[in-house]
């Protein structure tokens, strides 16, 4: 695969936010699977690296997608990097979830780092 181009990563960054609020998961993994063919390492700040990237996001998916949703606040991509600010929106919990995530794509792989900042009372 070569370098993906920053329009590619923006759609690639909308694409998996828009499925995930769609409860979408065939999509939501296509996407992911779209610019990764090779390994997928997911990393939260402050936590040891999982070994299963894919084993990772679908846990994710199957613990939170039914109760969060996601709103972009702001993404910013150089070169083959991104990173977006997202609100995580959990309205049954009165919770929300602010995160930084850190997108580097490298040839067939992608690593994803999470910075997450709880804030009760929305």
């Amino acid at each position: 695969m070569e370098k993906l181009s920053e329009s590619e990563i923006e759609e690639f960054i909308q694409g998996q936010v828009k499925a995930w609020n769609a409860r979408d998961k065939p999509k939501f993994i296509g996407y992911y699977k779209s610019v990764t063919p090779g390994s997928l390492k997911i990393e939260y700040a402050n936590r040891p690296i999982e070994g299963n990237g894919w084993a990772v996001l679908e846990q994710m998916w199957e613990s939170s997608n039914n109760i969060v949703d996601i709103d972009v606040i702001k993404t910013i991509i150089n070169g083959n990097e991104a990173i977006c600010y997202h609100i995580n929106r959990m309205p049954s919990r009165n919770l929300d979830i602010h995160t930084m995530e850190i997108y580097h794509f490298d040839g067939q792989d992608l690593s994803v780092k999470y910075f997450i900042k709880p804030e009760a009372g929305v």
